[in-house]
């Protein structure tokens, strides 16, 4: 055995080790009550084995990703391989949905309580709704902000009222939305490589970004259509046409106002710029005042993006996170990123670590600064618990490091993936 694939193989162990006790560890805690507030921590859910009529289909869609997907990464035609894989991923996630059935894969998955969908009737004046924004989101004022839009800027409601303005409304609609938008993660990630000057690595990593076990929690949480802006964002950063940096910025900046925690993929919009063969310069400065110009906007819209931070941090730790025992949740938010990821997560990664010093390609920087992000993020104490959806825009960048593992044994870590993805969504009940 080489060296390579023993520390493959420990590397393997080591994730096994790390989920086995976080899941042993959890159930301890519960027990004792502890209140985790995750009935199967680390993951957000409740132990229930059970199948669907989308078991079958997520088998078939597994089967032949592994089967063709690798050969079809190397030979396709560049369009005819994205609209493959994107068509592909789509019905992966879609299948998976479907274990769990239309109506609660889908169609109630955004209809609780603490979701978007419940404030978007109290949303009939946007300009009004961004001024008063912030004094709704602490917990001791009146008229108080529902979870989820409390805990996001006003971006995130934004996007499922404007969905609702265009017919898109209800819970079905907006769950398909955010199935047919998460999805676009694997067309924007190899379109970003590739533009980097990594095709191979663009090819290689098609079927890992296909069969994401994370789909698990793109189908359907908001954080599948976050993960798409980011990805959108940074695929625009990376773009020949250095004025397409204007646009990337502005989507980045928007990103801003989807979630507090993407100030951190300002890491990777760094890297994608000093990862530009040419005009680094002028991409850093349109970016930028893309960005500054989305900022300027919900500024003079009277939401002040400092006072939101600092007021959702207060909202925080006035609900579950105050209970959330942080001794756990800073290790066993890892493993629940090993589940959302897949098993190959740290064998890639250590491989990419291994090539920094001889390589300096897409597929190796930014996957190490989504490492970074993630790590900054977890010990920030403000990610405890339910990371397997909020981490998804760095997760789906840490799986480029997969391209660095040898061509051979691709097929047998898809079908770790694959695994891993079905037992989750088949033993668990997931909140998201």
């Amino acid at each position: 055995m080489n060296g390579g694939k023993r520390a493959d193989l420990f590397a393997l162990g080591v994730e096994a080790a790390l989920v086995a006790a976080a899941f042993a560890v959890g159930a301890v805690l519960h027990t004792r009550g502890v209140r985790l507030w995750a009935d199967a921590a680390p993951i957000f859910g409740q132990w229930r084995p059970h199948a669907g009529w989308g078991t079958p289909a997520a088998v078939v869609v597994a089967a032949l990703v592994v089967w063709r997907g690798p050969s079809w990464a190397r030979r396709l035609p560049w369009v005819r391989l994205l609209a493959a894989a994107y068509a592909a991923t789509v019905a992966w996630i879609l299948a998976l949905a479907f274990v769990d059935g239309w109506r609660d894969g889908l169609a109630t998955r955004l209809t609780p309580e603490a979701e978007y969908l419940n404030e978007v009737p109290r949303v009939t004046d946007i300009p009004a709704t961004l001024a008063g924004f912030a004094d709704k989101i602490v917990a001791t004022d009146a008229g108080v902000w529902s979870t989820h839009t409390a805990g996001h800027p006003p971006g995130a409601l934004l996007v499922f009222v404007w969905l609702d303005r265009i017919g898109l409304g209800g819970g079905g609609a907006a769950a398909l939305a955010c199935v047919l938008a998460g999805a676009t993660v694997t067309v924007s990630v190899p379109v970003a490589l590739r533009w980097l000057g990594d095709e191979a690595a663009a090819r290689a990593v098609v079927p890992y970004l296909v069969l994401l076990p994370g789909a698990v929690w793109v189908g359907v949480s908001a954080d599948g259509i976050f993960a798409a802006v980011v990805a959108a964002g940074l695929a625009l950063l990376a773009a020949p046409r250095w004025w397409l940096g204007l646009a990337g910025g502005a989507v980045l900046g928007f990103a801003l106002y989807l979630s507090y925690g993407f100030v951190l993929a300002g890491l990777l919009a760094l890297a994608v710029i000093a990862l530009r063969r040419r005009r680094r310069l002028a991409v850093l400065a349109a970016g930028t005042t893309g960005a500054t110009a989305v900022a300027l906007t919900f500024t003079a819209a009277g939401f002040w993006w400092p006072e939101g931070y600092e007021l959702v941090v207060e909202r925080y730790y006035q609900g579950w996170a105050a209970d959330r025992p942080y001794g756990y949740w800073v290790w066993a938010n890892l493993a629940a990123l090993v589940l959302a990821a897949g098993p190959v997560l740290l064998p890639a990664l250590q491989r990419t670590v291994r090539a920094v010093r001889r390589d300096r390609a897409a597929s190796v920087v930014l996957p190490l600064a989504a490492a970074v992000a993630v790590l900054l993020a977890d010990l920030s104490g403000l990610s405890k618990a339910e990371v397997e959806r909020i981490w998804l825009p760095f997760t789906v960048w840490l799986v480029v490091a997969a391209a660095r593992l040898p061509a051979p044994h691709h097929r047998a870590w898809l079908i770790a993936q694959a695994g891993t993805a079905l037992a989750v969504n088949h033993l668990l009940w997931t909140w998201w």
